[in-house]
């Protein structure tokens, strides 16, 4: 008889460091699983990656017994350990924090691949391309298309012709006409 499944939860924890303590203990610890027995097989499974913050899916079945998967590093975890900072840019695409080379994109795209909406690595990297701009990091050989307030100030110019002046006489004759039928309408009821 298949296990039934009551519930599950997704946590980002530090590879080989999941103990009871908050926050694994108190997302886990109401669902009712051995908080011991789940530290001790996530750190086994991770020791090979510490230092890295991975996302777990956590399946609790009626029995209270459970499977994880650990699934790859978040993009921008692996931007930023990339990129040497410690941090992304305020403004985004505007402030260039840092760069790297399109072999760390290539790189980053590959880890990622298996969680990724990509069928293939150049799709991941466009993806990760576009979460490296969000972030203010650059592509060595990319250039960043910067959306300053003065571009998106510009009004696109349109020439009035005859053509335009009559359309629209037609559009304001329909639109009195229409207002003069609904108001009979109105006085007739």
């Amino acid at each position: 008889m298949a296990k039934e499944l009551v519930k599950k939860i997704k946590l980002q924890i530090p590879a080989g460091k999941a103990t009871p303590a908050p926050p694994v203990g108190t997302v886990l610890g109401p669902v009712g699983i051995n908080l011991g027995d789940f530290c001790s097989k996530y750190n086994d499974a991770t020791r090979d990656k510490m230092g890295d913050i991975l996302p777990v899916e956590i399946s609790v079945y009626s029995d209270k017994s459970f499977d994880f998967v650990v699934k790859t590093p978040p993009t921008p975890f692996l931007l930023k350990k990339f990129a040497k900072v410690s941090k992304g840019s305020k403004s985004g695409a505007r402030d260039i924090v840092a760069t790297i080379t399109k072999a760390q994109l290539k790189e980053i795209a590959e880890i990622k691949l298996p969680d990724l909406n990509a069928y293939d690595v150049e799709g991941a990297m466009k993806i990760v391309a576009g979460t490296a701009r969000n972030m203010g990091i650059g592509v060595e050989g990319e250039e960043i298309e910067v959306h300053t307030p003065e571009k998106q100030e510009e009004e696109p110019i349109v020439e009035e012709t005859e053509a335009t002046e009559e359309v629209a006489d037609e559009v304001k004759d329909g639109n009195q006409a229409s207002t003069e039928e609904k108001a009979e309408e109105q006085s007739a009821e």
